[in-house]
């Protein structure tokens, strides 16, 4: 099916190749109905000859010189009469054409007449050949408008796509320092502290910039690779956070190679810790919970709240660059296909996504 539709795409974009099949199609099809009628196959095909260098220059005059130079710019005076004399001017030459071929091909039926009785007689062009040469005009100009209509949606698609794809990376790429950011806060702790602990926060820290630098470049990611991320982001806030902090991460995966598009969990783990964890003195708790099954992944976070951020925490979690980014992420990468919810009450937050994989 996908490669129908890219040689049907081929062909509608091949101007060469596409206009050729149509007058082809025409040339083959249509006579092939007359001959059902007459039952005379070579006065069909010079009959359909006769009338061949009229349909083409009237069908390439109008499509490409009437309508696009006059019709459309609202000459309508001029498109008017140019089209009255040019239909006059290619019936003369259908008719012309029509009466002479005849001598070369088939002289049976070859019936000379007068340039100036042809010319004298618009009445009998307009009955005998006017629907025999426009009836193909029309039908090239309908298919133009088709074609144009479809080489303008397929531009759309390829200009949204590009714009999808580009803010997708720049939202990558904001990711980094986003998080780069908060993680040297916390190594700037430690040196301040003289913790023996800032060494092991630069070595995770090289490991993960590692991996979100050179390794989420592709449109997804096993999810494995993301849940050592998170783990290592966990162990780092950890390190800084000592007793003070419960946490649990759980995660049951029904393949460890399902396929996610990278960096839109960790955000919302960072967000748990930056509107709990480092909003409070006292004990705090961190539960994430991540499930996999053959067509959905289930995420889970849910942070404990300080006493003095219970009516702004959830204003500050929505509007946070970490959260909007990756919601943004998740409307890009997999548009209706996700639910994202959250839920705040006296103590604690919640947000939990599930996300359609298939």
């Amino acid at each position: 099916m996908v490669k129908r539709k890219n040689l049907i795409d081929w062909v509608i974009q091949n101007r060469v190749v596409s206009h050729v099949l149509f007058w082809l199609t025409l040339f083959i099809i249509l006579p092939l109905l007359a001959i059902l009628n007459d039952g005379s196959l070579e006065k069909t095909v010079v009959s359909r000859l006769g009338y061949l260098p009229a349909q083409l220059l009237a069908s390439y005059f109008l499509v490409y010189y009437q309508v696009p130079k006059l019709l459309f710019k609202r000459k309508y005076f001029q498109f008017g009469l140019s089209f009255i004399v040019s239909v006059y001017v290619f019936l003369v030459i259908s008719k012309v054409w029509s009466m002479y071929l005849p001598k070369f091909l088939l002289p049976k039926y070859f019936a000379p007449e007068s340039l100036i009785s042809v010319l004298e007689d618009p009445f009998h062009l307009a009955v005998s050949y006017f629907p025999a040469v426009y009836v193909y005009v029309f039908l090239m100009f309908m298919t133009k408008a088709f074609k144009d209509r479809f080489e303008e949606r397929h531009q759309l698609e390829v200009l949204q796509k590009e714009k999808a794809n580009t803010e997708l990376k720049f939202l990558k790429a904001q990711t980094n320092p986003h998080f780069l950011f908060n993680t040297l806060n916390n190594l700037y702790y430690l040196t301040l502290e003289r913790s023996e602990m800032a060494s092991e926060v630069v070595l995770k820290l090289s490991g993960m910039l590692d991996y979100m630098l050179y390794q989420c470049k592709d449109d997804e990611v096993p999810v494995k690779k993301e849940i050592a991320l998170i783990q290592d982001y966990i162990d780092l806030e950890s390190l800084r956070y000592g007793n003070k902090l419960t946490l649990n991460f759980t995660h049951k995966l029904h393949s460890p190679n399902v396929m996610i598009a990278p960096l839109i969990l960790i955000s919302f783990v960072e967000n748990a810790f930056k509107h709990g964890a480092s909003t409070t003195l006292n004990n705090t708790s961190i539960q994430i919970e991540l499930t996999t099954s053959e067509d959905r992944l289930y995420f889970k976070v849910v942070n404990t709240l300080p006493p003095n951020k219970k009516h702004d925490t959830e204003n500050e979690t929505h509007t946070g660059i970490g959260f909007s980014n990756s919601q943004r992420q998740l409307e890009l990468n997999y548009k209706s296909n996700y639910d994202l919810k959250s839920t705040k009450t006296d103590h604690e937050f919640e947000v939990s996504l599930s996300i359609n994989l298939k």
